[in-house]
């Protein structure tokens, strides 16, 4: 975790500070900060070994052709937060805000190239 965070504050320097890259990463780092704080770090790092594992498949609730058909769905009251649903050929998850549900883009493996060799 310390290196990770060592090679973060490093990249992040690498952009003008108030950039969206230097920004973007500085995310990174506060959200690795916030799963250490929580305590959720374990469960994070689990499901990170997961992901890697070129045998672990992200379960896809509803494969959708257009984003038209994906809204119709959602607003239809059948979706549940936390699916994963595929909306031309692009992750998204759905999730419960305090003005109802929304999508949130989630790439899905396949989007992000193969794994990173350790």
């Amino acid at each position: 975790m310390d290196s990770t965070l060592r090679i973060l504050d490093a990249a992040s320097k690498s952009y003008p500070s108030g950039s969206k890259e230097e920004s973007t990463i500085q995310l990174a780092a506060i959200a690795l900060l916030y799963l250490r704080r929580t305590r959720n770090l374990d469960d994070f790092l689990k499901y990170y070994h997961e992901f890697s594992d070129p045998n672990f498949s992200v379960p896809i609730v509803k494969t959708f052709s257009t984003q038209e058909e994906a809204d119709r769905w959602l607003a239809s009251g059948a979706a549940s937060d936390g699916d994963l649903v595929r909306i031309k050929d692009q992750g998204f998850q759905v999730i419960q805000l305090p003005n109802g549900m929304k999508f949130l883009r989630t790439p899905l493996p396949e989007e992000l190239g193969p794994p990173v060799s350790k």
